[in-house]
């Protein structure tokens, strides 16, 4: 083990920083990794697991949040963002050990070997399998566990690996104790996250005693705290690269920057991109879809709309425009209702607001 007396650095993402942030977190901050769900399935029972109930337990594949069917949807979902590298998770994808090795050879292929991958493992991999691994260009592996042994043998096998876990409250001396392993066996990173509530872990940490930080954050009371504390330790008594990620950061700095690369491929020339990265614009409500294209070109007639400003977004079965446009029109067209709407720039285009005018 090598000490150091080293400094903790607050970075530009608010989050803290010993040593050496791994490239998949700085790139994962710009928002530019494609999140690759490779399956669901997981042996373990780790009672602060947030996946959702839709993809836990579930052998389903998701690019962010496109269903995949094929490799066409992770390609596309891939350049609609611009992704200069993709995060292999789950699940536990070493259950799916044969397809997480397909999808990596084919985004190599496909991205060039600069696509920077990464890959989140719960369970231990072989010494073959590893191997396999490293020859397809993997650049980093991550092990949710609480033993060095997974990580050990990834580093035989010439791989750039290190840990990732929650930084549970009370749980300061079993944490320093595998730091002081993965330390003495030549980790490369160590990254520890805010323990955060979901819907699926919300009984579970509540039976345990964890409580939330506030209305405005799902974080658990005292995860930072003791964050704090194990990278002071760190800096002390190690030379690993530790990491430490809020929760705040995923939502308001990586899905924010991750919404923003998409949008700017994706938006429309009547809805407007926000600094959070979503789509604002105006919508009709309840016109039946037999009406829509009639009622498009009158609106186009009668009041000059540019064509391209105003479409039939036959899915959500309404007419989409710019704001503004509806705005004005909500105000002569009595007959028909307007809103606005903003929604995400994603596959599922979840919408956040609604405001009938």
């Amino acid at each position: 083990m090598k000490s150091g007396n080293r400094k903790i650095a607050r970075t530009r993402a608010n989050s803290l920083l010993v040593g050496e942030m791994p490239k998949g977190c700085r790139l994962c901050i710009k928002g530019a990794k494609l999140v690759l769900f490779i399956t669901g399935l997981c042996t373990r029972r780790c009672y602060y697991c947030p996946l959702s109930d839709k993809r836990k337990g579930q052998d389903v594949i998701y690019a962010n949040e496109r269903p995949v069917r094929s490799w066409k949807d992770v390609l596309e979902e891939a350049k609609l963002m611009d992704a200069l590298g993709t995060g292999i998770t789950g699940g536990d994808p070493s259950l799916r050990f044969k397809r997480t090795l397909r999808y990596l050879k084919m985004l190599k292929k496909e991205f060039g070997e600069n696509h920077h991958v990464h890959l989140y493992c719960g369970g231990e991999l072989s010494m073959r399998q590893l191997q396999l691994l490293k020859r397809a260009g993997l650049d980093e592996i991550r092990f949710h566990t609480w033993s060095s042994k997974p990580l050990e043998l990834a580093l035989r096998a010439g791989l750039v690996a290190g840990v990732e876990i929650p930084t549970i409250p009370g749980n300061f001396r079993r944490t320093v104790l595998l730091l002081k392993e993965l330390d003495d066996m030549g980790a490369k990173f160590v990254n520890l996250n805010e323990l955060e509530f979901s819907d699926t872990n919300l009984r579970a940490l509540q039976e345990r005693g964890f409580k939330i930080v506030s209305d405005e954050s799902m974080a658990v009371k005292g995860s930072a705290e003791m964050a704090n504390k194990l990278l002071k330790w760190a800096a002390d008594k190690t030379s690993l690269n530790v990491h430490f990620c809020p929760s705040a950061l995923k939502d308001g700095v990586q899905l924010r920057n991750r919404l923003k690369r998409k949008a700017k491929n994706v938006a429309k020339p009547y809805e407007v991109i926000t600094d959070e990265g979503l789509l604002i614009k105006g919508v009709t409500l309840n016109l039946p879809v037999g009406e829509l294209s009639n009622v498009r070109m009158a609106l186009i007639k009668k009041y000059g709309v540019p064509r391209e400003m105003i479409a039939i977004d036959i899915q959500k079965k309404r007419l989409e425009l710019h704001w503004y446009v509806a705005e004005k029109l909500s105000k002569v067209e009595p007959k028909i209702k307007f809103a606005i709407v903003e929604e995400y720039p994603t596959f599922d285009r979840l919408e956040t607001t609604l405001i009938p005018l």
